[in-house]
């Protein structure tokens, strides 16, 4: 495939224009002019990139497939809604409703643009897993795991029980582009015995542990109350931390906190929208830090699964909380916005992408750039994240696959899944 012609925003900070990428198989094999490359590669395919900028697709790092149908049941709702209204969801699923809410997720990450994503694990995560695979998408799928005696009947599992899932997930569904991770779901409903499991077992696959960590003060006060310590000290007790594990949220951290993260080189996701009721993240520190920070929607619940309005809002909170106070005018530049979409992204998946370069994965987005909203423009990179939206996304290809051209997504029925979702309103709402 050669797409012929376009813009490319080739990593987060280098644009070029009227270029052509050489895609072979599951890489993109050579980027140049027209006349550089037609002779070479008569046979290819020919996408045209006119009007289009093609760029490294985003990386959702925190999402909840589980949660994808509590749109509208979350904004405004008395804390803490993970007990009170998340948790009682979640112990309602049954096979059928995950592969619905997986086909949902999965067409809304394809239509924004969102080309990989970390699920933080739910229950049936096998239905969610076959749904990924026909997706086309890449990503990590991890299971709910907490063995804390007061949850529900229905989701309440043993220690034993706990891992054995992990371990059956990973067993059947760990491959190339859907990897399975080892999880826990909130430490205050984990017991030292399963943290110790978990991480045990992950580290003898060679695979992440992902966790909550630092989101709510409470649940902070919690973890010192039991330990003594804070989160990250309580985990770090343990002597399991590595580069392989993933903190999600990472709110509210202290000094000691942020040298365990730095030390172990451990990756933190952040969470704008959802995050933006709870705490500001210092992450100018962690940037200078060197410390690798994502984006993540923490699911439909929580505003959607576009990842252009969490770069826009985050925008807006790293200045007025950061920048303002400390007269930086560009505390936080598009050029990290958009590293943390999808270059930070892809470590976490532990991929080498977030580059449309030579050598790299055919894994790419395209941005239909001939809208009111998108031109003129003085600096494409700007404008991108001040001005797209999901609806501006043309195409996909992952792996060198065309996922979506032109907004018709190729590897599900989209007017199948919308068709359930209408179904879905009449009968529960």
């Amino acid at each position: 495939m050669i797409i012929k012609n376009t813009t490319v925003v080739s990593d987060y900070e280098s644009v070029a224009e009227d270029t052509c990428i050489v895609i072979e198989n599951e890489e993109i094999i050579e980027i140049g002019k027209w006349d550089e490359v037609k002779d070479r590669y008569k046979n290819h395919e020919i996408l045209d990139g006119r009007g289009k900028c093609f760029m490294p697709g985003l990386i959702d790092c925190h999402t909840h497939t589980g949660q994808q149908l509590l749109k509208g049941l979350v904004l405004d709702a008395k804390p803490i809604i993970w007990t009170r209204i998340m948790l009682p969801f979640e112990s309602t699923l049954d096979p059928d409703k995950m592969k619905f809410m997986a086909e949902l997720s999965a067409l809304e990450m394809i239509k924004s643009g969102t080309l990989g994503f970390i699920d933080a694990g739910s229950y049936f995560m096998e239905e969610a897993c076959k749904v990924y695979e026909k997706s086309g998408l890449i990503g990590a799928v991890t299971a709910s795991t907490m063995d804390d005696p007061s949850l529900p009947e229905s989701v309440r599992t043993t220690t034993e029980e706990a891992v054995q899932v992990l371990d059956d997930l990973y067993d059947k569904y760990n491959g190339d582009r859907i990897k399975i991770y080892y999880s826990l779901r909130a430490l205050n409903n984990c017991s030292d015995e399963l943290i110790e499991k978990v991480f045990d077992h992950a580290k003898e696959r060679e695979t992440f542990v992902m966790s909550h960590m630092n989101e709510y003060q409470n649940e902070i006060d919690g973890i010192i109350e039991r330990s003594g310590k804070r989160p990250y000290e309580f985990l770090e007790s343990f002597g399991l931390l590595s580069e392989k594990f993933i903190g999600a949220h990472s709110l509210i951290l202290s000094e000691e906190e942020i040298e365990i993260i730095k030390k172990h080189n451990i990756k933190i996701c952040h969470c704008p929208f959802s995050n933006s009721g709870k705490a500001v993240p210092q992450t100018p520190e962690l940037l200078k830090e060197g410390i690798a920070i994502g984006f993540g929607s923490d699911g439909a619940a929580h505003g959607g699964l576009s990842l252009w309005n969490e770069m826009k809002i985050f925008r807006s909170i790293m200045n007025i909380y950061h920048g303002v106070p400390n007269n930086i005018y560009n505390v936080m530049p598009a050029e990290d916005l958009l590293k943390m979409a999808s270059y930070s992204g892809y470590s976490m998946l532990d991929e080498k992408g977030g580059k449309v370069e030579k050598g790299y994965k055919a894994d790419l987005i395209g941005i239909n750039l001939e809208t009111a909203a998108l031109m003129p423009t003085g600096n494409l990179l700007h404008t991108l994240i001040e001005s797209v939206n999901a609806c501006n996304v043309s195409d996909m290809i992952v792996r060198g696959k065309i996922v979506m051209k032109d907004r018709e997504v190729k590897t599900l029925n989209e007017e199948e899944i919308l068709a359930k979702a209408k179904k879905y309103m009449s009968e529960c709402y």
